[in-house]
């Protein structure tokens, strides 16, 4: 029985977004934030934009892609509507505000502009409105639809609440799992809150990556679905289709099947193959070599138990 844990460690670091892009993402992003301020001071009396990271960037789970690209979420918030624009206007007015940022035309999509950057990376604009004196949850701008109620910091607080080093380090490998299968695999946010639910802590990250997967597949069975834990507490899988949903739930019974191989088997190069069948080449093959202790591995396995309260939703 291989302990791995030491490749995990590597790949979590490999997987990592390098110092001097997270450099260039906070430069882009500062840059940004300026010109939407002079365009509203300028353009749009009234309105004076305030922001707020959010994402993966501000949960720590970011990771670089297969294509070594990343993103970034910072949020646009309006104290006030004074005009009662409509969100698809605001998002318009803000993706006026950062054209000529780059050589590519920001994308206005469904709940975000985006805007991407030839170094490998993008940042995504999600326009909010949000009075503190009096609502409860900021509204998010929808393109073509009516503002929706969203809330990316009471996510953030809730996770920072009750996440661990471990957590964050699993969630990065099942996003790197999605992102190297694809094909309609479901997004990190919802992989995010899967993790939230239905972590099971181990000393081994090997261990606590079969064990999570194990759990979601269980609970996905009896119920198909994806709460998040914070407002709009909506389910992120509600508009899967059948073959969506099959395709996903396959995908997750081929790795635990896999992931249960891989611990059982003693030799390092052998494990770590399987690994690399759902998490890519840019997992690290491990030595030719067989563990010399099995018993001790045996018992470390054996350690696992529950973070959380068993998958109720």
């Amino acid at each position: 029985m291989a302990n791995l844990n030491y490749l995990f460690k590597q790949f979590n670091d490999e997987l990592s977004v390098t110092d001097s892009k997270k450099s260039m993402m906070i430069n882009s992003r500062e840059h940004l934030r300026e010109k939407i301020r002079k365009s509203f001071e300028q353009n749009h009396k009234g309105y004076s934009p305030k922001f707020y990271i959010q994402g993966s960037y501000k949960l720590r789970t970011l990771i670089r892609t297969k294509d070594d690209t990343c993103d970034m979420d910072d949020g646009v918030y309006f104290p006030s509507n004074p005009n009662n624009v409509t969100g698809t206007t605001l998002q318009r007015w803000v993706k006026d505000a950062v054209e000529g940022t780059t050589d590519a035309t920001p994308t206005h999509k469904k709940k975000c502009i985006r805007v991407d950057y030839k170094a490998g990376y993008n940042i995504d604009l999600p326009v909010m409105v949000f009075d503190e004196d009096k609502d409860d949850h900021p509204l998010l701008a929808v393109k073509n639809s009516d503002f929706q109620i969203d809330d990316p910091k009471e996510f953030v607080d809730y996770f920072q609440d009750n996440k661990t080093d471990q957590m964050v380090r699993i969630i990065k490998y099942l996003k790197a799992w999605c992102d190297h299968k694809r094909a309609e695999m479901p997004c990190g946010l919802a992989m995010t809150v899967l993790s939230l639910k239905y972590f099971q802590g181990n000393d081994r990250d090997d261990v606590a990556l079969k064990y999570i997967l194990i759990e979601i597949e269980k609970q996905l069975k009896k119920n198909f679905r994806c709460l998040m834990p914070t407002t709009p507490k909506d389910n992120l899988f509600e508009d899967y289709s059948e073959t969506k949903k099959k395709n996903f739930m396959d995908n997750l019974s081929s790795f635990i099947e896999d992931a249960k191989k891989a611990i059982e088997e003693s030799n390092h190069l052998k494990a770590s193959k399987l690994w690399r069948k759902y998490l890519g080449e840019r997992f690290p093959l491990g030595e030719d070599k067989i563990d010399e202790n099995p018993k001790s591995l045996i018992k470390a396995i054996g350690t696992s138990k529950p973070y959380y309260n068993g998958g109720k939703q």
